[in-house]
């Protein structure tokens, strides 16, 4: 998955920090390329979905490791079918509770939990049945998919990440969005430097861009990166 020819899906790799659009700017352009689309985040909230229903303490890394012997894991790679099942239980919504959220950052802070699913995360985009697999979550660009031919930081001021988090929840949830944001930075800068970009990695700020021209700012990368050099 690393060097694109006929015969090679082409990864494109692209991390970002929460509320930033990461999952669903790599969605559209996904769906715009005709290309597979990837959420690492869903199968780190999967696992902490599925320690939660052992009873198992998130912050007992010999436990959770041990949970990995049942992480009978699936995801659709449709951008159109988005699909998350542990066993044949589907958990699509389910990884999205707040409990589950509350979880996941201990959860991805196991080297153990990372290493395997670093390797299930390549193994899915190896086997992705479309030109090109977007690939999105926290460190894609350094570890999961590091000599991919196309890696982006997508990132955004922290305000303007608050704005859009507030602006996805209501009621209550609209007014701490900020804090849990906040937390969920420092959580996953432990494990992570998902703020700045390594080497060979292009930054697409979308702080002053809105959903349409994110999307178009990503394509635009993928389109120049591809470009062969006259």
């Amino acid at each position: 998955m690393t060097t694109p020819d006929s015969a090679q899906t082409i990864v494109v790799a692209i991390d970002g920090p929460a509320g930033s659009g990461k999952s669903s700017v790599s969605k559209a352009v996904a769906r715009a390329l005709g290309y597979g689309y990837l959420d690492t985040g869903a199968a780190y909230r999967a696992l902490a979905w599925l320690v939660l229903e052992k009873g198992v303490d998130s912050e007992d890394a010999d436990a959770v490791i041990a949970a990995l012997d049942d992480f009978d894991y699936f995801i659709a790679t449709n951008p159109d079918e988005y699909v998350v099942r542990v066993g044949e239980t589907d958990v699509t919504e389910a990884i999205r509770e707040p409990r589950v959220s509350a979880a996941v950052s201990a959860i991805a802070r196991v080297p153990a939990v990372r290493s395997h699913l670093v390797a299930l995360f390549r193994s899915i985009a190896a086997g992705v049945d479309a030109p090109g697999v977007v690939v999105e979550g926290r460190d894609i660009t350094t570890v999961v998919a590091p000599d991919a031919p196309v890696r982006i930081l997508l990132t955004a001021s922290e305000e303007a990440r608050m704005a859009r988090r507030s602006a996805e929840l209501q009621d209550d949830a609209a007014a701490t969005a900020g804090a849990e944001l906040k937390k969920r930075d420092q959580a996953d800068s432990r494990v992570v430097d998902f703020l700045n970009a390594a080497e060979g990695v292009t930054t697409v700020d979308s702080t002053e861009l809105n959903f349409a021209e994110t999307v178009d700012a990503v394509i635009t990368v993928i389109a120049d990166t591809q470009s062969p050099v006259s």
